[in-house]
């Protein structure tokens, strides 16, 4: 596969060294801020959805065709940081791939707040969707730790009788808290977002008494059966790109309509730079074809 210039680009300008398993708490919200820009785009518009449970705002842009549907998104940042207007940027730009408004919240942060408490204020955004929403006109996506948050959501709405959306995508998602894959354990250091040990670090985090290998915690151990279809995304350099290789075959295993889109040479997070490379552009442009195809 040939690179273009601008990821090639892209990727000399990247260096490893954000991931730092010894950083304080302070550092690692530091860095993780400082990538995630808060400019709003000339193009978004961001509306606050009263009558939450927590912050809530609906992104949307021109693009948007389907006012009858929504994508919520559970957004990353290692479950310790980030918040919404960290988040516009790139929801913005999601919102142009699918047509449709992303739906973005505040849920609590690790460590002050560990589990369950982003597993609780999703739940709690989805049920508020649906008294707007049909189920099928959902779908519930990812990036990163919000990833394996929203698989979790998936199978705690299934197990509770819950309406379930029409389906589901993870971006580079966290689904294995442990990091037991062959590529994070013999991790090359490839990736220059996150690494193995880091990633470990902050499932500690996030995980307060709980263990880490829980699958409420690591969905890549809970029962896939009964779930929506299932998108991975990953790219074939990204460190966690185990954990959707192991949950795709899982999903397979169980039934479940699952699609693997592992993205040569791409890295952690890959879609969020779509802006600057065409290959991310396309990664957005294939998970776009995946929630069009699903909802109604």
């Amino acid at each position: 596969m040939t690179l273009s210039e601008n990821y090639q680009q892209l990727r000399a300008a990247l260096t490893p060294g954000l991931a730092n398993p010894d950083d304080s708490l302070e550092e690692v919200r530091q860095k993780m801020h400082a990538i995630h820009p808060t400019e709003i785009p000339d193009d978004a518009t961001v509306e606050t959805l009263h009558d939450y449970p927590v912050s809530t705002v609906s992104v949307q842009t021109p693009a948007v065709t389907n006012r009858d549907s929504a994508v919520m998104m559970v957004h990353g940042g290692a479950f310790v940081s980030t918040q919404i207007p960290h988040y516009i940027p790139y929801a913005t730009a999601l919102s142009r791939y699918f047509k449709r408004q992303v739906i973005i919240f505040d849920y609590r942060l690790a460590p002050e707040h560990p589990f369950p408490a982003a597993l609780d204020d999703s739940e709690a955004v989805y049920r508020s969707l649906l008294e707007t929403f049909t189920p099928s006109r959902l779908a519930i996506i990812g990036d990163s730790c919000g990833g394996g948050i929203a698989l979790s959501l998936l199978c705690r709405l299934r197990d509770s009788d819950l309406p379930l959306p029409a389906a589901y995508a993870g971006l580079s998602p966290w689904l294995d808290l442990e990091m037991t894959g062959d590529a994070a354990m013999q991790d090359r250091g490839e990736d220059p977002f996150v690494c193995a040990p880091w990633i470990r670090q902050r499932g500690l985090d996030y995980a307060g008494s709980a263990e880490p290998g829980d699958p409420r915690l690591s969905p890549l151990h809970a029962d896939f059966s009964g779930l929506p279809p299932l998108f991975f995304a990953t790219g074939s350099e990204d460190i966690t790109r185990d954990d959707s290789r192991r949950a795709h075959r899982k999903a397979l295993s169980h039934g479940v309509h699952s699609e693997l889109d592992l993205a040569p040479h791409m890295i952690h997070g890959y879609h969020g730079l779509s802006a600057l490379a065409p290959e991310c552009s396309v990664g957005c442009e294939r998970i776009a074809a995946f929630i069009d195809h699903w909802l109604e």
